[in-house]
Formats: structure tokens, sequence, C-alpha cells
């Protein structure tokens, strides 16, 4: 079984969402929230092909996969004995741009958030 391993970047993404939730929603919220992405995440310990591999999705070189919790991306790649969440994204990112350069945004979706 692997075990999972989150970059600086996401542990500084989860302590934001997390103050940002409290400060909305009170810290009961907050904490059952980042409790629900972070149970979510730990599947991956005992499924880790259950995420979404960008590969085939835009036919492109990388070895990462994505799993959507909550209104976030959280971008993984497997390793022999672990797996590395490497980024997240909120879901109005356009993280394929951020990570890629390449758009994931249709016209459609452009034109819709006007952005």
């Amino acid at each position: 079984m692997r075990k999972i391993e989150y970059s600086q970047i996401v542990r500084r993404k989860l302590k934001i969402v997390k103050t940002e939730l409290t400060v909305k929603y009170g810290e009961e919220f907050s904490k059952k929230s980042v409790g629900n992405m972070m149970s979510t995440i730990r599947r991956l310990e005992l499924f880790s092909n259950s995420g979404i591999r960008i590969a085939d999705m835009y036919e492109i070189d990388t070895d990462y996969y994505y799993i959507f919790v909550n209104h976030n991306y959280f971008i993984y790649r497997m390793e022999k004995d672990k797996i590395v969440v490497v980024n997240m994204f909120h879901e109005k990112e356009d993280f394929m741009l951020k990570l890629f350069g390449i758009s994931g945004r249709t016209q459609e979706s452009i034109d819709y958030w006007g952005e």
C-alpha cells in the first residue's frame, strides 16, 4: 500500500482553504469540509487508480492524475512506494493552463464565466 505525501504547495493551499472556510462558515464546517477532502484523498492509498489520468484525457505525455474533491482538483502522481499530491486548484482555475500551458477551457466556458 502506498502512502500519501503532500507537497508544500498543497499544504499551504489547504491551510488557506481552511482559514477561508472558518471565516465564512465557522470552524466546525471548516474542519468537516477539509476532513472530507483529506479522507477522500486517503482512499488513494487503497485505490490509487481511482483518479483520472490526465494523459488520457488531454492526450499529453504526463504521469499526473487528478481527483476532484469539494470544488478542488488535487493533482497527484504515483511513485513506487508513495502517492505524491503535487498541487491543488479550485474548480474555477484552469489547472491545465497553469501546469502545462494548455487551456482546458472551451470558448463556451470562457463566455459563460466571463473570464
